[in-house]
């Protein structure tokens, strides 16, 4: 399937149009980690423990809604936009929307 930002997808002309989709996911930080990235704070250099399960974070999102339009009967996903936002102070939570397409 092919996820993409842009409108459209060049040499694809777009066939149907299955819905918007989405995907979630949350991401809990630990006592660990925030001790780990308030002394990077401090000191400088890159949270890795954090990166990784952003990372994770977004990818979980993303193949939720890959899943989503699969179930509609589509064959790609466009104009995909990424947000995030920090619930609670200790939480974050990383969607995917997009619109659900048939292309050729």
């Amino acid at each position: 399937m092919i996820i993409t930002t842009t409108p459209g997808i060049e040499g694809h002309p777009i066939r149907d149009y299955k819905g918007i989709v989405t995907g979630e996911a949350i991401l809990g930080a630990n006592l660990f980690k925030d001790f780990g990235a308030s002394i990077r704070d401090v000191i400088g250099g890159r949270a890795g423990g954090y990166e990784k399960d952003l990372q994770k974070a977004r990818d979980t999102a993303i193949e939720e809604m890959r899943q989503t339009a699969e179930a509609l009967g589509a064959n790609a996903v466009v104009g995909v936009d990424l947000d995030y936002e920090t619930l609670k102070g200790s939480m974050l939570m990383v969607t995917a929307s997009g619109t659900a397409v048939k292309v050729e």
